[in-house]
């Protein structure tokens, strides 16, 4: 029962569902995520160290960058089961559709270097 609470408080918190839409996108780092939700570094590393530990992100060091990801092999395929849900409840929300926007249009070497 425990890692079913920890999957479903992963997901109770509006910008943890947008950080998994723009991920499903393309991988990014805190920086850019932190652009486009507007919240401190420090907020948005809390709720990818959240959503790493219930199993949806993966982290991967690159150079400078640490870039997160969808987990393309959970060891829970609930989590599958969730994210392609997202899609069905969330896809179509303004805010998503704003947030994909500003993704495909940023440039991270720009955004970092603030």
């Amino acid at each position: 029962m425990e890692n079913k609470i920890k999957f479903f408080k992963s997901l109770a918190d509006s910008n943890r569902l947008r950080i998994l839409k723009m991920l499903q996108t393309k991988p990014l780092c805190v920086c850019e995520i932190t652009n486009v939700l507007g919240l401190a570094t420090s907020t948005v590393s809390q709720h990818l160290k959240l959503l790493k530990e219930a199993g949806f992100v993966l982290e991967e060091k690159d150079g400078k960058w640490v870039n997160y990801s969808i987990n393309p092999q959970p060891n829970d395929p609930r989590i599958t089961s969730l994210l392609t849900a997202l899609d069905y409840w969330i896809a179509d929300e303004s805010t998503i559709i704003s947030d994909k926007k500003k993704i495909m249009e940023s440039d991270r070497n720009t955004i970092c270097s603030k």
